[in-house]
C-alpha cells in the first residue's frame, strides 16, 4: 500500500484528473478518494479583497557600540 498526496482537477461533469508519480505501474488499482469541502482555488468573484497589512518601522540600533557582529571581528 502506498499513500500519495497530490492535486486532482474535477470538471463540471464530475470527472476527475489526477497526476500520479512515475513509479506507479499501469493497470487497475484500488484507490481511496478523500475530498475537501472547499476547492483549493476559489473563484475570483467570491474572493474578497483584503487591505494590505501595514507595519511600522521600529529603530533597534546596536546592542553596544563595541559589538558590531562583523565576520572580521
Amino acid at each position: 500500500m502506498k499513500a500519495i498526496t497530490t492535486i486532482a482537477t474535477v470538471t463540471t461533469d464530475g470527472k476527475m484528473t489526477v497526476e500520479l508519480p512515475s513509479d506507479i505501474p499501469p493497470g487497475e488499482h484500488q484507490v481511496v478518494v478523500v475530498i475537501n469541502e472547499k476547492p483549493l482555488v476559489e473563484k475570483p468573484e467570491t474572493k474578497e479583497k483584503r487591505t494590505p497589512l501595514k507595519f511600522s518601522a521600529y529603530p533597534v540600533g546596536l546592542v553596544s557600540e563595541t559589538v558590531t557582529f562583523r565576520r572580521e571581528d
